[in-house]
């Protein structure tokens, strides 16, 4: 084109500023890669921008994308504007023609190449019109003129009608050769990813908005490739999950749709536009975890119950991606746990089962071992989830409440859990450091959260806690308050609120024993009195009971016995002294023998042996007489003591004193509980356990009644259990009997003409 060569004049005509044009714009176009100086680039620029800006009307007005009727300065831009349009045309027509018989990868790599020189190109092409972009384009399109673009938008536009829908409308030839290489890779074929990102790129390039070609749509992307690739996805995960489950297990299915979605996640990644992630994901989800959840949920049980970890964490990972795929685990989990409690507890108490005599510490190791194997897989397995959390708790707070060792008992399991804790917290526990012996009580704790009737383990704690206090056996201040900060952490103060105060009462015991020491020695002679200390223990925060049988109080205590009585009479007026006969420690020395024992004994024994200082035999009647014990307990008391080999019974109902006793220890322990003490403690605390429950269900109501004044019975039935269910389950029976009580007193009434409602009577 020898004619282009000279570059046009200012006021050229149209003809010859357009083939100047034309041969650099298809320079640029075609042969980039041969370079193009700046000199002859800036010259292209120059025509251009000469041309926009001339006010001379130029030669013939060639129609096009309806610019005709236009006049003045408007044409000048036009003009070029519709010599671009047809240049792009001829050129992609060319393109097109030579990709028809390409098929497959062959087509992706020249559409690919060719998309890389033409969107460079455009690129170059549009700088050299920025002119034309700057003014008459813009005019145009504050005009409101539709079809109108910048030439890099022109270019796509071009390129989108004229090559890629033509491709296209070959049964989706393209995308279709694009999704075969994503199969390829998928079946584990290596190919280039840097063709597939290329090819995927155009499409989301081509997507323009026609109101603002500024802004970019993914309607062709999502049109012409990403409704066919999930189709695709769908189609092939579909056949390849079904033969896979068809010959493997679901623990190798779990593994294989783990694998696959993370492919896809990375897929993704690499070469698609990242709108794309969560409708695939969606879809992959749907097809690899939801259609075989049923499956995975049937599987749930066979790795619970050989601890299969690995694939537990599996199954929740991917049934956590679908709404409401945990709950059936969720349940059978809940299930599994329940059998193995109730499994554990079976197996300690054998075929006895309710009626077993279960060792506390063997029951809760028992229930403690499953708790902490199954918390470990919530926090393991299934991450710990809420959801799991709450199952391992429900199932804990059934088998740990409802038994074989509890039967219909509600009362068995806070029973234990107390003498458990109170063989932890005693001098002769066989936990070996402090850190251990907490560790211990924060193991009972985690049952205690479980336990439904915390008001029994409360009584049966400050039983026990009464007694090694009285006994002082307590293993160490520390971990009694250490203990007690638990309870009130987990319950509150008034839980707690008598195990303080009787605390405290131990320290206000030991001064008033110094104190009444320090005045006995002033007024009587240490010969006179024997070595004593005391406890007054205030009634309302002990759970000590008075023995009901009469009690001969011994010759050899008495003057001690009665110098105390007057001086706490004189000290404190008003208040009246109970002696617990059946609490009391005493300590004897035997002077009959050739060697010297001390014998720890309970007031009855010692009330026993002391007669003994005034004969060597006597009978169950002279010792009914002398001590008044009832004689179910004294048959007991010198059962223990004719055991121990201190007394003989050869003859019935005939206790003689043993001249041979032998010990190898110095120091013998005769205080061991009698079984009548042993049953009457759990029997006292149950029967304390129902009076407290009486007189706090009716506190309770009238405690909701005040505040609300009136009530339906219903509402005031579920709103009692609601406040009392922390401490114990109330029954409705008894919380009618508690209404009904109330009514009888006068703090409510029912509401005349309204059966099922009440009124607080203030």
């Amino acid at each position: 084109m020898a004619a282009a060569s000279k570059i046009p004049g200012q006021n050229a005509d149209l003809q010859t500023t357009w083939e100047f044009l034309e041969e650099g714009v298809d320079h640029i176009m075609t042969r980039l890669n041969e370079g193009v100086s700046y000199s002859k680039y800036m010259n292209l620029y120059t025509v251009a921008y000469n041309y926009c800006t001339s006010s001379k009307m130029h030669g013939s007005m060639e129609g096009g994308q309806g610019l005709q009727g236009r006049t003045g300065a408007n044409l000048m831009g036009a003009d070029l504007y519709n010599h671009l349009i047809k240049y792009f045309t001829e050129h992609l027509t060319t393109l097109r023609d030579a990709s028809d018989p390409l098929q497959e990868e062959a087509l992706l790599r020249y559409y690919a190449a060719q998309w890389d020189r033409y969107t460079t190109g455009a690129n170059y092409i549009n700088r050299l019109f920025t002119y034309l972009n700057r003014h008459w384009v813009k005019r145009e399109k504050d005009e409101g003129r539709k079809g109108v673009y910048n030439v890099y938008t022109l270019a796509l536009v071009q390129w989108k009608s004229n090559f890629f829908m033509h491709v296209q409308s070959k049964n989706n030839k393209l995308a279709n050769a694009v999704l075969r290489l994503i199969e390829k890779q998928r079946n584990g074929e290596p190919i280039d990813q840097g063709l597939v990102k290329k090819v995927v790129d155009s499409f989301v390039s081509l997507g323009l908005d026609e109101s603002d070609s500024n802004k970019a749509t993914f309607d062709v992307y999502k049109e012409h490739f990403e409704t066919p690739f999930i189709a695709a996805t769908e189609k092939y995960y579909k056949q390849e999950s079904e033969s896979f489950l068809a010959e493997n297990s679901v623990s190798e299915f779990l593994k294989k749709a783990e694998d696959r979605l993370k492919e896809e996640e990375d897929r993704v990644e690499r070469y698609m536009n990242a709108t794309t992630r969560k409708t695939l994901i969606t879809k992959c989800e749907h097809v690899l975890i939801r259609e075989h959840a049923e499956a995975m949920w049937e599987d749930f049980q066979n790795l619970l119950d050989f601890d299969k970890d690995e694939d537990l964490q599996r199954m929740y990972a991917l049934l956590a991606r679908i709404p409401e795929g945990l709950e059936p685990l969720r349940k059978k989990f809940e299930e599994h746990v329940k059998k193995a409690g109730l499994a554990a507890v079976a197996k300690l108490t054998g075929e006895a089962g309710a009626n077993a005599d279960i060792d506390p510490k063997a029951y809760v190791d028992a229930l403690l071992e499953v708790h902490k194997k199954n918390e470990e897989t919530v926090n393991r397995s299934f991450k710990g989830e809420a959801g799991f959390v709450a199952s391992l708790d429900r199932a804990c707070k059934d088998f740990v409440n409802k038994n074989s060792a509890t039967g219909t008992s509600s009362s068995k399991s806070p029973e234990l859990l107390a003498k458990h804790a109170d063989a932890l917290l005693r001098k002769n526990n066989k936990v070996g450091e402090e850190t251990d012996l907490e560790d211990a009580l924060n193991k009972v704790m985690v049952l205690f959260k479980y336990i439904e009737d915390k008001d029994v383990f409360q009584t049966f704690y400050t039983t026990k806690l009464s007694k090694r206090l009285i006994h002082g056996v307590s293993a160490s201040d520390e971990a009694e308050a250490s203990m007690i900060a638990k309870l009130k952490e987990a319950c509150g103060f008034e839980y707690t609120n008598k195990l303080q105060r009787m605390f405290t009462d131990m320290s206000l015991s030991k001064d008033l024993t110094d104190n009444f020491r320090e005045k006995m020695a002033q007024t009587h002679d240490d010969a006179d009195d024997v070595n004593f200390s005391v406890m007054v223990l205030g009634t309302n925060f002990w759970p000590l009971t008075a023995p009901d049988n009469k009690f001969t109080i011994p010759k050899d205590i008495l003057p001690t016995y009665e110098r105390f009585t007057r001086y706490y009479s004189q000290k404190h007026q008003g208040r009246k002294l109970t002696w617990l006969w059946n609490y009391s420690k005493n300590e004897l020395r035997t002077n009959y023998l050739n060697q010297k024992y001390m014998l720890s004994c309970s007031s009855y024994q010692m009330a026993v042996l002391v007669q003994y200082n005034d004969a060597d035999t006597l009978s169950l009647d002279e010792l009914l007489e002398a001590t008044a014990i009832s004689k179910e307990i004294l048959v007991q008391v010198l059962g223990v003591l004719v055991k121990a080999k201190i007394l003989i019974n050869e003859e019935q109902d005939q206790y003689d004193l043993n001249p041979n006793f032998k010990s190898k220890k110095i120091r013998v322990n005769l205080n061991i509980p009698i079984k009548a003490e042993v049953k009457a403690e759990s029997a006292d605390v149950l029967k304390t356990v129902d009076e407290d429950r009486k007189y706090m269900i009716q506190a309770t109501i009238v405690r909701v009644m005040k505040a609300r004044k009136s009530m339906k019975n219903q509402a005031l039935i579920q709103e009692v259990i609601s406040q009392i269910s922390t401490r114990f389950t109330p029954r409705v029976p008894d919380i009618k009997k508690a209404i009904d009580t109330l009514l009888e007193k006068e703090y409510i009434e029912r509401v005349e003409g309204q059966r099922d409602t009440f009124n607080y009577v203030a």
